[in-house]
């Protein structure tokens, strides 16, 4: 299993990051690439389709720990080289600013591992671009 981890503080209390990252079917609101998001169900469980530059993914929230400022999602369908992903954000207070962890594991398919991990590691510094973005409205 391949494992990726960006670590990054953001300048906002937890509850408004959280108000943005767990909003599983808002996840436009955080980054401007995705061109439609619809949500089927609620709650854990739920699935979204994500169209983003022509490309469609589904992903399934797994967890959702509103307590703990947690949540995972799974990728269930889609046209890329790894299976088995899951990733996990964790928001942690510091002061009036939030710390953010965003993993995430897969098994590479045809793609070599080092290039996939990149790939990854770019999709989440984005999203926690798009938080920062986000917040400073």
């Amino acid at each position: 299993m391949a494992r990726v981890e960006v670590r990054d503080e953001i300048d906002a209390p937890r509850e408004v990051v959280w108000d943005l990252v767990s909003d599983f079917g808002g996840v436009k609101r955080i980054s401007p690439e995705v061109e439609s998001c619809v949500l089927d169900g609620q709650g854990v469980g739920a699935v979204r389709t994500i169209n983003t530059q022509g490309i469609v993914i589904k992903e399934r929230l797994e967890s959702l720990d509103g307590k703990n400022y947690t949540f995972s999602y799974s990728i269930v369908e889609g046209p890329i080289p790894f299976t088995n992903y899951l990733a996990q954000v964790e928001l942690s207070p510091d002061g009036d600013r939030t710390k953010v962890n965003w993993s995430g594991s897969f098994e590479p398919a045809g793609v070599p591992e080092d290039t996939l991990k990149q790939l990854v590691e770019t999709i989440y510094r984005n999203l926690i671009g798009g938080i920062k973005k986000a917040v400073a409205k």
